[in-house]
């Protein structure tokens, strides 16, 4: 190995031969770095004098002579190096270490209302293809020709079914038990203490048990099904699947939504009991209100009007968390970044959708007095 360099006004020249292994020759490093960042010369020269053997130590040197050419605008001859050396040189310096900054001016603000507007326009665009696409690919399913797996039925459906039900129904016994808690400081004015039975059932029933189950599969399947769909985004496994011939929307998106639209009604029953049994917890044992009349106000205030207005929204609630969730996942980025923001996105939007939803469920089920 002999690292040999020379300079003058017009140029420097760096001289190469033998091996480049694990090149660590520190003190000629230097020097030539000195002499490269100091020197006068109009041009940058690398000859290639019995080059033998040579690994990425070797580029690192080269790469810094290149950059201090480009930095001065000078000329940096390679010509006589091997061809693989050059590609690999080029390919160093063809990537953008330093982003460019973002453009912190102002826009005009037609301008920037006008692409506001646009932005929100795409969006609404995205969301009705996705919708249209989904409703198409129940088509298919119905008349069996969609592309989609039982296996990945299967692994949605137990994801969201069984292995939801201690979350659900930890929370929605906490919620029945704060709703009686809540009812009894108003009822005790009157001495009404028992119809804090009807109150939990009521309201357990009709929407606060589908409420409770949407929000917790929000956070915990609508989010799962971004970032699994997003993660399979930025791996470029669903650009494979459309290069296959086959459609994300069968293959990812049908048996994530058809999985979680169809558990959604079974974890409302589940979440109506569970509160139920927290309300009688209060009920009995902090009200003390004897369990036999705690059952029959309950039973009374029970009614399948509401029992089937709960499973109906909890039914919606389904397909809405499974939309947004996997909507946000086909449309994520190309980084880890991108996942991260489908995921909350997922989670927020669907939320959001779900008391939208509810406000006018309620409303249409007000009018047609139900």
């Amino acid at each position: 190995m002999n690292f040999e360099y020379h300079t003058n006004e017009r140029c420097l020249e760096l001289v190469l031969r033998g091996d480049y292994l694990n090149f660590d020759d520190e003190a000629a490093k230097s020097a030539f770095y000195a002499a490269l960042h100091q020197g006068k010369f109009k041009s940058i020269k690398v000859l290639n004098d019995g080059l033998k053997q040579w690994d990425s130590s070797l580029v690192v040197v080269l790469f810094e002579a290149a950059k201090e050419a480009a930095k001065r605008q000078i000329d940096f001859d390679t010509q006589s190096l091997p061809q693989n050396l050059q590609r690999l040189l080029h390919l160093a310096l063809a990537v953008d270490r330093k982003p460019t900054p973002k453009d912190m001016s102002k826009e005009p603000i037609l301008e920037a209302l006008g692409g506001w507007t646009l932005s929100i326009w795409q969006s609404i665009v995205k969301g009705t293809t996705f919708i249209h696409e989904t409703f198409f690919a129940f088509q298919r399913l119905l008349i069996n020709k969609a592309v989609m797996r039982q296996v990945d039925f299967l692994f949605a459906l137990e994801d969201c079914s069984y292995k939801a039900v201690g979350i659900v129904s930890l929370v929605s016994f906490m919620v029945g038990l704060i709703l009686a808690f809540v009812g009894a400081i108003q009822l005790k004015d009157f001495g009404a203490q028992i119809y804090v039975a009807s109150l939990v059932a009521i309201g357990m029933t009709r929407i606060m048990g589908a409420i409770m189950v949407g929000i917790i599969m929000a956070g915990r399947t609508g989010a799962s099904y971004a970032a699994t769909i997003g993660t399979m985004q930025v791996n470029e496994e669903v650009d494979a699947l459309k290069t296959m011939g086959i459609s994300p929307t069968d293959f990812l998106v049908l048996p994530r939504i058809t999985a979680l639209t169809v558990t959604m009604p079974f974890l409302t029953l589940l979440a109506d009991f569970m509160g139920i049994i927290g309300g009688a917890f209060v009920g009995v044992v902090m009200l003390d209100i004897s369990a036999p009349e705690y059952y029959k106000y309950t039973l009374k205030a029970l009614g399948l009007t509401n029992f089937w207005v709960g499973i109906f929204h909890g039914f919606v609630f389904g397909i809405v968390i499974a939309l947004c969730g996997c909507y946000y996942g086909i449309n994520c980025g190309r980084n880890a970044d991108s996942v991260g923001v489908a995921t909350t996105r997922a989670v927020v939007s669907a939320i959001v959708w779900m008391i939208v939803v509810t406000g006018l469920l309620t409303l249409m089920f007000e009018v047609m007095g139900i």
